[in-house]
């Protein structure tokens, strides 16, 4: 039996997703008929709503009508908006005990001296500055393999995964406080991560972000080699230096061997990027089956994008295992409201273009189906930007909403896998952690299969249930944390999209 043309995804709603581009005349619910074209992944009324009358999808407000809307007509941008509502915060009300497997799941993990557990072994270059940033990819360049000829400098190490040069574009012109204190945590989060064996940091020698200054506050002596360019005598020596200490490191990282090691040894970021309609239907509530599956493992699933929760953060102080945590989360939210007020901006600018295109109308709306990755656990922890992540479970990371900055973010926290849910079709990497690639639809995955991992539009297709799918994904995760590579990997993603965020004035 073919599926219905639209979907209802809960008994309150005022209007169904269409499974396809449906026509004028087309029947979506008893007694309702489609009066003009409605999208692929767009809305479609099922009942009279006046102007200023919620709407309502997952149950939730997603926005209100600002015309009036008739059942059958086209609901997005053109009659509906954002509005204000009061949202009940009910503090750990949903909270419940989250029983682990008696057999919990294992994948073959590297196990590091401190105990720490990492999914793959790369050397890293990191930058204190700009500045730095082309002699560190000269050094990483060297290590590279040619895809046309073959060339792999590293054939002789099969066990290390690759030298990667990590750059950004501050690290100077910055005030001397929050900025450059956001800066140096997510450096030190890199620099501690368990993926990397080894780890450089190349600076110019003027810059604000000194690379001692770095250290000492980071508290990373001993754990990585530091060299800047200007001490070492210019750009030739400090190549010569760089790949010199990168030639050392490769016998030692070349040692490791993968073991058996418990699922809980996980940190799993949670993406999503390119968002489309059906994202909140499918492979995002399948993500969240898996994160769900992840967290009775005894793992750790990591939801960020503060921007992209707002409006939905009250479903999830629900499930907050304390009124502090909770609070937290809403004081996020607070000081998300007025950053974007006085940079002259509103929350509602996010969706993107290409979401309001995929069918996704309103801020709200987006937020409600992004929070589903998130699965259905208690909500154990809520941390800054780049803070480490230390305890188990469903945490909360304060991340902008752009997919770069969110998951540099996520891994400088400690993240040794990102999962990742597009529509639109996103292409991204995350090194030092790997990448799984999750289509929300078939037509997309299709086009895209080269960089599309998993087909969660088997869901929309009626092939298989959300559970099923998010029990793919998260057989998917093991075998990745394992050694296995993703589509991105097999493209070399995930050097340039390291991006950590750039807060206040450049000077």
């Amino acid at each position: 039996m073919a599926p219905a043309p639209a979907i209802r995804l809960h008994p309150d709603d005022g209007v169904l997703i269409a499974r396809a581009s449906l026509p004028p005349g087309m029947v979506v619910a008893d007694g309702v008929t489609t009066i003009e074209r409605i999208p692929a992944g767009h809305k479609v009324a099922i009942r009279p709503i006046a102007t200023g009358e919620p709407i309502r999808r997952y149950g939730q407000i997603i926005g209100f009508a600002t015309a009036p809307i008739a059942p059958g007509q086209h609901v997005h941008t053109q009659n509906c908006g954002m509005g204000d509502f009061s949202k009940d915060y009910a503090y750990g009300i949903d909270v419940k005990p989250v029983p682990n497997f008696d057999l919990p799941a294992t994948f073959e993990g590297i196990r590091r001296p401190d105990g720490r557990v990492a999914t793959r072994n790369y050397i890293g270059i990191l930058t204190s500055v700009n500045c730095s940033a082309h002699v560190a990819g000269m050094v990483a360049d060297v290590f590279k393999k040619n895809p046309f000829t073959g060339d792999n400098p590293l054939s002789d190490f099969p066990n290390v995964d690759g030298v990667v040069a990590l750059t950004h574009k501050t690290g100077c012109g910055m005030t001397q406080d929050e900025p450059l204190t956001l800066l140096r945590r997510t450096l030190g989060g890199y620099a501690r991560h368990a993926n990397f064996s080894a780890v450089i940091v190349l600076g110019l020698g003027c810059e604000v972000n000194q690379i001692g200054g770095l250290m000492q506050e980071q508290k990373l002596a001993g754990r990585l080699r530091a060299m800047d360019i200007q001490e070492v005598g210019g750009t030739r020596k400090t190549v010569e230096a760089g790949v010199a200490f990168v030639r050392e490191a490769l016998t030692d990282a070349n040692k490791v061997k993968r073991e058996k090691v418990a699922a809980s040894e996980l940190t799993v970021a949670l993406q999503c990027g390119g968002s489309d309609g059906y994202s909140g239907v499918s492979a995002n509530p399948a993500l969240g089956a898996a994160s769900d599956l992840l967290v009775r493992h005894g793992g750790t699933v990591i939801l960020s994008e503060t921007p992209e929760t707002y409006g939905a953060e009250h479903l999830l102080t629900r499930r907050a295992v304390s009124r502090e945590v909770g609070e937290k989360l809403v004081g996020l939210m607070r000081w998300w409201e007025e950053y974007t007020k006085r940079e002259g901006a509103e929350m509602n600018a996010n969706p993107s273009p290409g979401n309001k295109a995929g069918g996704l109308t309103t801020i709200l709306e987006k937020s409600l189906g992004a929070m589903a990755k998130a699965g259905t656990t208690n909500l154990v922890d809520v941390l800054n930007y780049a803070e480490a992540v230390t305890k188990k479970g469903f945490v909360f990371m304060d991340t902008p909403g752009y997919d770069p900055v969110a998951a540099t973010g996520q891994v400088a926290g400690g993240a040794n896998l990102v999962c990742f849910t597009t529509g639109r079709g996103s292409v991204f990497g995350c090194k030092p952690a790997p990448s799984i690639k999750l289509a929300t639809n078939s037509a997309m995955y299709k086009r895209m299969e080269d960089d599309m991992d998993v087909n969660c539009g088997t869901i929309l297709d009626g092939e298989e249930t959300v559970q099923q799918c998010g029990q793919r994904i998260f057989d998917l995760m093991l075998k990745t944390a394992s050694g296995q590579p993703t589509k991105s990997e097999s493209f070399d993603f995930g050097g340039a999209e390291f991006a950590p965020w750039v807060l206040g004035a450049t000077m």
